[in-house]
């Protein structure tokens, strides 16, 4: 099963120097049967889009968490893609969170396909949207339009043999 997971730079490099994401539980998102029936007209590929833009909604809120922690973090959206058994995913049911799963297992490295992050060009807009969040959260309509707007950026394909380079300062 592919699973998306949201990520940030500091947590992909520790994830790196662990050889795993993880603890778990991890919360990621995939095709799950509530998705596919929320989207009955979609393929394969347009689900997983959709999978991978829950993920990187669920990242921006993990940037604006560390931030309230004080960690130093890069304002852009990371997503790991990775192959995970399905025995290790349980899936919701729940159409708010149609693409959910949660993984019991820590993801090993040599399980990562791929990752997902956002273009330094987007940087700007992603740290308005983190700032947007909290008054998006209250129900603020321009706030909502900030925080949408950081979806209008694609995040980038990333190789698993780049993680390096990406983690580079």
């Amino acid at each position: 099963m592919r699973v998306y997971l949201p990520c940030t730079l500091p947590a992909l490099a520790a994830a790196v120097e662990a050889g795993e994401l993880g603890p778990a539980p991890l919360t990621g998102y995939a095709v799950t049967p509530a998705l596919i029936e929320w989207y009955a007209s979609g393929d394969t590929e347009e689900l997983e889009y959709v999978a991978l833009t829950e993920a990187a909604r669920a990242s921006l809120r993990m940037l604006a968490a560390d931030r309230a922690d004080g960690v130093p973090a890069a304002p852009r959206r990371v997503v790991v893609a990775a192959e995970v058994p399905e025995r290790s995913a349980t899936v919701g049911v729940d159409l708010e969170e149609r693409a959910r799963v949660r993984l019991t297992e820590p993801i090993p490295l040599a399980k990562v396909a791929a990752v997902h992050v956002d273009d330094e060009y987007a940087v700007p807009d992603i740290e308005a949207a983190i700032a947007a969040l909290p008054a998006s959260d209250e129900g603020d309509d321009d706030a909502r339009f900030t925080v949408d707007g950081a979806e209008a950026h694609e995040l980038m394909w990333y190789a698993t043999q780049e993680i390096p380079e990406l983690l580079r300062p």
